[in-house]
């Protein structure tokens, strides 16, 4: 065991308020850390003529009794330095007190109902409500909270039959990613003993008495959070009757590392099938249902494009693509030929990326990125009469989505500074009206967000977001927070977190950059951080970084950065590429082995973004940028705190394991390298209420007080 101190030269704690003159380069007094041991086996791997160590692979046995135990110390450690920031309860405090607000969800018209989501301010999970009409009185439909005195059980609704008789709506557990579905009646409110289990990744597409879903086999036990899941199949229940008589519709026995998804147009007239290796481009196939006896025919083969069927009329299909068009566009394909040169286009392709297109009310919305921020537009199903919808700001904005003959539609819009508002828009007079205006206790005019462009190691210009108090002192010693992503072809677009008002109202700077690898500006800004080209993203990120201190807006001993999953292994990627850069590293959730991840649950679907060690020139490639193999001994790390969770099935919690035993061997710095373990929670989805409050209070805690920060909390 090895016991670390904090470097100390000032003996007490500066907790009060902050006036104009106090100093933000206070230092704060000691915390002993005392390290558990993690014992090391004898485990090499020989990767291509490569020996590669993996003294903690029994770490990955997450359901050991000994890891069981190392969970329990590590936590111990974690928890006995957390309780010794003497300001944590007053952030919670502070947190919870702007948590507590009325959080709601755009109403979805279902027949007579609307539904929606609602969280009073402090319910651990937001309630299902249903009113009859726009003026009807709400009433519960669903509350989670009942299910589970914890708050852990999350409840969703997943698809309403045609006549809206029944609703389909899945239960989670504890964050796992493992979905049960169960069927209610909208009239009565009953749940009918329909109970599907095993499925992930699936939403429910009905038809007739019955609808489409996707599920895995149910796996060994004891090793349901671990193992790796292969048959993703779609199948088809009727109401009423028992899983075990499902009508399985599609399966490849050949390649179970696949993933399978159905849906069923508007009209009911076709059948569509998505077929995935993973995370980037995927097949589809569609089948004629008014046709007996008709067969899957295949709309694109191969797995270069990505091609979404967004509506069908008259034999024609509305697609948006990337075929041809990095920035998507979208095309009218006949159902009878599928021929991609008879393709009609109804929306071209531009400089921005079309990042969406819904239906409702007999128009299309195309939703496009301009510098990550949304721009909507409407337009006939031709793509005459297109209109741009004034949106409030520069901001979020989603929604735009019903049935042909609905004539009021909702969208939502945030942005950093503004918390989410919901509209109405008139489809027949093109007006917007607010429905619901977010209230809660603080300013947003006290707060300000620009966007700026810095250039990466490479050159390549990178666009990144900076939100910070009006008027704040730009001298070089702000804490300040660099979030980032990276990769899949996910898009960073302006949102609202209450939790960062912690961070803007303590003279903090959030800065999140829109990284190669993402999908803000397209697919080849997407391929420019994937595979081979991966280091481009952690280039972009320590770019960003730089950039932040060389404009003054803080130095690296004020400097955190933070991410989760793909995030996280940009966090531990770069904290092991420039440990000098950072002062504080919240890696969330993340991917660290990048030599087995796809060993594990899901893993193996993320072939396609990463590549594979099974390869040899990936295999070099991941191995020089991999976390847990990049940690070099007798090295000073940034002060970290790695989080993961017991029950996370996506990210297996043995990769946030791995990674935390080999830093506290190499760590030799002053600062403390820590692991918190979240006990009956998954990969973020579903958590309740007090366990965020927590966490996030814990979490700019140890920001704070491992960038010598005074607080504005007394």
């Amino acid at each position: 065991m090895r016991i670390i101190f904090l470097l100390v030269t000032i003996g007490f704690l500066f907790s009060c308020s902050k006036s104009e003159e106090s100093s933000k380069t206070v230092q704060n007094p000691t915390i002993e850390v005392e390290y558990p041991e993690s014992k090391k086996q004898q485990v090499v791997d020989d990767y291509h003529g490569t020996k590669v160590e993996d003294p903690y692979r029994w770490l990955e046995i997450d359901t050991a009794a000994e890891v069981e135990d190392w969970v329990k110390r590590q936590n111990e450690v974690t928890y006995k330095y957390l309780e010794q920031i003497p300001y944590t309860d007053d952030i919670a405090e502070r947190y919870e007190e702007l948590y507590n607000y009325p959080k709601l969800s755009s109403p979805y018209k279902a027949g007579d109902y609307y539904f929606f989501y609602k969280n009073d301010g402090l319910q651990n999970q937001s309630v299902i409500y249903r009113q009859k009409g726009l003026d009807g009185e709400p009433e519960v439909f669903i509350d989670p909270n009942a299910l589970n005195e914890e708050g852990t059980t999350a409840v969703s609704l997943v698809g309403f039959s045609e006549d809206y008789k029944y609703v389909t709506y899945s239960v989670q557990e504890a964050g796992s990613d493992w979905q049960t579905f169960f069927i209610k009646e909208v009239a009565t409110g009953n749940t009918l003993e329909d109970e599907l289990r095993w499925v992930k990744f699936s939403g429910a597409s009905w038809l007739d008495d019955g609808f489409y879903y996707s599920r895995y086999p149910a796996p060994a036990s004891g090793l349901e959070y671990s193992a790796a899941n292969r048959g993703h199949a779609v199948y088809y229940h009727k109401v009423g009757q028992s899983q075990a008589e499902d009508r399985l519709v599609y399966e490849d026995q050949e390649n179970p590392q696949r993933y399978h998804f159905a849906g069923v147009t508007e009209d009911r007239k076709i059948l569509s099938l998505q077929v995935s290796t993973g995370t980037d481009g995927y097949e589809t196939y569609i089948k004629e249902l008014d046709q007996e006896d008709s067969k899957f025919r295949p709309l694109q083969t191969g797995f270069d494009y990505k091609n979404n069927i967004v509506h069908h009329k008259e034999g024609m299909l509305w697609v948006k693509t990337n075929r041809d068009a990095d920035n998507y566009r979208l095309v009218k394909v006949d159902v009878e030929s599928l021929s991609w040169e008879g393709a009609e286009e109804v929306i071209p392709a531009s400089e921005h990326l079309l990042s969406s297109v819904n239906t409702g009310g007999g128009r299309l919305f195309a939703n496009y990125l301009e510098k990550a921020s949304s721009h909507i537009y409407v337009m006939d199903y031709d793509g005459s009469n297109r209109q741009e919808i004034q949106l409030p700001g520069v901001g979020s904005a989603g929604g735009f989505s019903g049935r042909e003959e609905t004539k009021t539609l909702f969208y939502t819009f945030t942005s950093f500074t503004r918390p989410p508002s919901i509209f109405t828009y008139n489809v027949e007079t093109g007006e917007s009206e607010l429905f619901y205006k977010t209230e809660l206790n603080f300013n947003p005019d006290d707060f300000v967000e620009r966007q700026v462009t810095y250039n990466s190691k490479d050159g390549t210009p990178v666009s990144m977001f900076i939100v910070h108090k009006k008027g704040l002192k730009l001298d070089g010693t702000n804490p300040t927070y660099l979030y980032g992503y990276g990769g899949f072809n996910i898009s960073l677009t302006p949102s609202f977190s209450s939790s960062r008002l912690i961070l803007l109202e303590n003279d903090g700077v959030f800065a999140m950059p829109n990284l190669r690898g993402g999908g803000e500006y397209g697919e080849e800004w997407h391929k420019a951080g994937m595979l081979l080209k991966k280091q481009n993203v952690f280039d972009d990120f320590i770019a960003a970084a730089e950039y932040l201190i060389d404009e003054n807006y803080t130095q690296a001993s004020k400097l955190a950065i933070a991410g989760g999953s793909n995030g996280g292994l940009l966090v531990g990627a770069c904290m092991t590429q420039r440990p000098d850069l950072f002062a504080v590293a919240f890696p969330a959730v993340g991917v660290m082995d990048m030599l087995r991840y796809h060993k594990f649950t899901v893993g193996w679907g993320w072939i396609p973004e990463y590549g594979s060690s099974e390869d040899s020139i990936d295999f070099h490639n991941l191995y020089n940028y991999s976390p847990l193999h990049q940690l070099k001994d007798s090295t000073s790390y940034p002060a970290t705190m790695v989080t993961t969770a017991d029950h996370d099935d996506r990210v297996v919690p043995a990769h946030s394991f791995k990674f935390a035993a080999r830093l506290q061997e190499a760590h030799v710095g002053d600062d403390p390298v820590l692991i918190r373990i979240e006990v009956d929670a998954g990969h973020g989805a579903g958590k309740p209420t007090s366990k965020i409050i927590q966490e996030q209070a814990e979490k700019w805690s140890f920001l704070f007080y491992n960038t010598n920060t005074p607080i504005s909390y007394e």
